[in-house]
């Protein structure tokens, strides 16, 4: 194991929404300042958003630095094989006081053309949720794009789309192509390619403090889109102190933990591991030393650091790239 190298967090990277609430700091205590406060960043190299570390000697240098530094240790061997030294995924914590907007996200062939970027396959935990919140996601019936830009223009796409009931818990795949929006009243963990790529299809005519309505994409969608019905929500197991799978796609895989005691863990060195406290709290013992976790904090195993406990009682999500 790479001596140099301990679970690492990051400082969080704030975003007003115009959709975004207070939720971040009273639930998951994010130091917002704003009072639409939409997302917090745990994990990201996104160009102008780059993650900086907040603990241990490591502090205060970047995600990027340190890949740079340890490609092989931090990422793993498969990781930095396949994707060299970018960093594959986004991590994310939102809070929607508001519904989102319409949206959907290209393919990894279209976004490449388009914007040089991954495409962006994505997946919701819904941590919260208040009474009667739903989520917007893919077609009620197979469809086209006749008929789906005839009831965009008719201001009619609710009409024909899949409106869900959610609770705390429930957890929703959305592969690229997918039309969705996180509806109000959630606060949902996300995990995404490393990606900033959205089109906004429909933003149900709001306007921002000055009278603005945001930008909507609505051509460059037609393409990206899947007018097939699609099945998003993923049911999975809740068996105590093991890793219950809840998504295994090419991008990540994410297991779903019910932490209650102690949890030894040993990985192969190839890929590295995040750990998103979604309830309780969670110590990680490694190299001799406890660092401590609660509800919404995000942690960066690097792949170097092959053997740790997980210790306490609570709910995390275990994501790495299989």
């Amino acid at each position: 194991m790479n001596s140099k190298l301990y679970p690492l967090q990051f400082n969080p990277i704030l975003k007003e929404r115009i959709w975004g609430g207070t939720k971040l700091k009273t639930v998951l205590n994010k130091p917002i300042t704003s009072d639409i406060t939409g997302e917090s960043w745990e994990l990201s190299t996104v160009e102008g958003d780059i993650s900086v570390i907040a603990n241990g000697y490591l502090s205060g240098k970047s995600l990027t630095e340190i890949i740079n530094d340890f490609p092989n240790e931090l990422l793993g061997t498969e990781v930095y094989s396949r994707f060299g030294k970018q960093f594959p995924l986004l991590f994310k914590f939102l809070d929607a006081r508001e519904d989102l907007s319409i949206q959907v996200h290209p393919n990894d062939e279209l976004a490449k053309k388009r914007h040089h970027s991954f495409g962006k396959t994505e997946m919701w935990y819904i941590m919260q949720a208040d009474e009667n919140s739903r989520i917007i996601v893919g077609f009620k019936e197979k469809s086209n794009a006749d008929e789906y830009v005839k009831n965009l223009e008719n201001k009619a796409v609710l009409s024909i789309l899949n409106d869900v009931k959610v609770k705390a818990g429930d957890v929703f795949f959305l592969e690229t192509g997918t039309v969705h929006a996180i509806g109000a009243g959630l606060v949902v963990a996300e995990i995404q390619q490393t990606s900033d790529i959205t089109y906004r299809i429909y933003d149900f005519d709001r306007v921002d403090t000055q009278g603005n309505t945001r930008e909507l994409h609505v051509d460059l969608a037609l393409e990206a889109i899947n007018y097939n019905t699609t099945e998003t929500k993923k049911e999975y197991t809740t068996i105590e102190n093991i890793s219950n799978e809840i998504v295994n796609c090419n991008y990540f895989t994410t297991n779903f933990i019910p932490l209650n005691g102690v949890i030894p863990v040993n990985k192969n060195g190839k890929s590295f591991t995040v750990y998103m406290c979604v309830d309780g709290n969670f110590e990680i013992e490694a190299n001799e030393t406890s660092y401590h976790y609660k509800k919404g904090d995000t942690v960066l195993i690097p792949a170097a650091v092959n053997q740790f406990k997980l210790v306490g009682k609570g709910s995390v999500l275990e994501i790495y790239i299989s």
